[in-house]
């Protein structure tokens, strides 16, 4: 069985403005305790690409899907996702155990390739976002809305500086991916707190 990847929620209520903008508040969503109180959570760098995921049968990559539409390995629409799971698979990020693995496919024929890369990528979750997107600051500091807020002004873009160096102009990070050892996600962007004045999102 084929899952999609689910939504993620903010950590923080969310409301409208007058202007249809939705911005965070400091009440924390029900349910979402976990990122507060939890030192197992990982806040992982958010990729500013698009979901899809790889089915692994027998340590071989049988399927791969774009959201929940199977995506053949010849075709000419998404030909790009097909050629960053390549990028990958040649680069040992692919050699995961059985099962179905999440994650970004990022390049230059997605959301307008603010990582800046050439070709297109596929990175996976649970393995290479976990292991090389974490941020050694999350915890160091109070676990509040204004702590946050605040750190997020101040936000490293962890893939770039890995992947062009420090010196790299106009780096792009969108925002955390906040992840339990137990599959709970949540997501907080840049643009949801209301101090932010670039393009947000559409809900």
């Amino acid at each position: 069985m084929v899952n999609d990847m689910p939504k993620l929620e903010s950590p923080f209520v969310r409301v409208e403005l007058k202007n249809g903008d939705y911005v965070c508040t400091p009440k924390i969503t029900p349910g979402y305790e976990w990122v507060f109180e939890d030192p197992t959570v990982h806040a992982v760098e958010k990729l500013h690409g698009t979901n899809c995921s790889i089915i692994i049968e027998n340590g071989a990559i049988t399927s791969i899907w774009n959201r929940t539409e199977r995506l053949p390995f010849f075709n000419k629409g998404k030909s790009h996702i097909i050629q960053g799971i390549l990028e990958s698979y040649g680069r040992g990020y692919c050699e995961l155990e059985d099962g179905q693995w999440f994650g970004e496919l990022i390049g230059e024929k997605v959301n307008g390739n603010p990582h800046n890369i050439e070709g297109h990528l596929w990175l996976p979750f649970k393995t290479y976002c976990w292991n090389h997107l974490s941020y050694t600051s999350f915890g160091k500091y109070p676990k509040n809305y204004e702590s946050f807020s605040e750190w997020f002004k101040t936000l490293m873009p962890l893939y770039s500086l890995r992947t062009h160096g420090k010196d790299f102009a106009n780096p792009f990070v969108e925002g955390v991916v906040f992840t339990h050892p137990d599959g709970r996600m949540a997501k907080l962007r840049k643009d949801m707190f209301d101090w932010y004045t670039g393009r947000r999102h559409k809900e």
